[in-house]
């Protein structure tokens, strides 16, 4: 593995990064609600259905009762990880549902763009932190938003199907008929009614991480996984793992990254250990804020791997209490070789998500 002393950014390529970013950061502002079928003047748009007693009734495998989608400026004004100057380069897309006879409803946030920009015809993707998708969106001829392809687990953790048993996650999750929804158009003070009746943001989650985390102050999140939890996870790789940044990230943030857009231009190294007597693998990333997450992509900087690594992307979200999740959809964590056909495709191993805990620094020495 390279060693971690001879890592450094040089403050060309940090500037070329910082305006890439920016640009970046602009082409979304301008094209925040360019979806020309949802919102043909550029306002915000609402879509929506409250399904009667009859309808569910007829549909007993509906959970769903009342159901809004809003295409346009953040309804909801969490705190988030986008940087100062970037907040309103967020969401463009929110879903609120409410099943039967809950009290609240339940919301996500997603960006929604064309499949294919180059053709007219192609249809909507609206889709999520973590690399996931929320919907499909088409407009019919109606002027009614026709949503499919809608998961029944968006609202729980990624890894919610290996973490839970069954019945739990059955009761939890959407019903296997909450899909190939037809929403009547709506004014879009509807949908901020709708969203202004979810509970507030838990407490226990605090600040974001681009809050919590400063620009020029080292961090170490981890955990060490005992033998009854990797018995209980038969499929689990990882034995012990380390995020964090130390004197490495700091100096190269501190010669090319701009604070007044942390996180973004953020290095952090991540340091797995596999099996009883498996050797620790160090894999440097590279991050910047997107609404409820950092995503950071893996970096040659300090990287033993032959290909290009750079697609392999990774997924910081704050926890409660103070913690750390830390998001794999798609074997992007060095316990296996990212070379291999093994890190194609999702991540098939129960190393999709790690729960981590603060920790001192010292334990996140080299």
């Amino acid at each position: 593995m390279t060693s971690r002393t001879m890592v450094a950014r040089t403050m060309a390529g940090a500037l070329l990064c910082a305006a890439l970013a920016a640009f970046a950061g602009e082409t979304r502002a301008d094209n925040t609600l360019s979806l020309k079928e949802l919102s043909p003047n550029g306002a915000d748009a609402c879509f929506g259905r409250i399904y009667d007693a009859a309808h569910l009734k007829a549909h007993p495998h509906q959970k769903v009762a009342r159901i809004f989608f809003f295409y346009g400026h953040d309804p909801v004004s969490r705190p988030n990880e986008e940087p100062a100057a970037n907040q309103n380069t967020s969401y463009t897309g929110f879903l609120t549902t409410t099943v039967r006879d809950a009290k609240k409803p339940e919301w996500a946030g997603s960006w929604c763009n064309k499949n294919d920009p180059s053709d007219p015809s192609s249809g909507i993707r609206c889709g999520m932190d973590c690399d996931r998708t929320l919907a499909s969106l088409k407009v019919d001829d109606k002027g009614k938003l026709l949503l499919s392809g809608l998961s029944p687990d968006i609202y729980l953790d990624p890894d919610a199907a290996e973490q839970m048993n069954k019945a739990e996650y059955n009761r939890q999750a959407l019903g296997s008929e909450d899909d190939n929804f037809k929403l009547d158009p709506m004014p879009a003070e509807s949908c901020k009614a709708e969203f202004a009746r979810i509970d507030p943001i838990d407490p226990a989650l605090g600040d974001p991480l681009r809050v919590r985390l400063k620009p020029d102050q080292p961090f170490c999140f981890g955990r060490d996984y005992d033998d009854a939890h990797l018995k209980s996870h038969p499929n689990q790789l990882t034995r012990s793992i380390r995020v964090f940044r130390g004197p490495v990230e700091l100096a190269s943030f501190a010669a090319g990254g701009d604070t007044a857009n942390w996180p973004d231009g953020a290095d952090i190294a991540v340091s797995v250990t596999t099996g009883q007597k498996g050797a620790k693998v160090t894999q440097t990333y590279s991050c910047q804020g997107e609404a409820d997450q950092w995503r950071c992509s893996a970096s040659s900087k300090m990287s033993d791997f032959s290909c290009d690594i750079s697609q392999k992307e990774i997924f910081l979200k704050r926890g409660a209490n103070g913690t750390m999740m830390v998001a794999n959809p798609n074997n992007a964590v060095a316990v296996v070789d990212l070379c291999s056909k093994a890190a194609h495709g999702k991540t098939k191993s129960d190393d999709k998500v790690y729960r981590l805990q603060p920790m001192p620094q010292w334990a996140c020495a080299p």
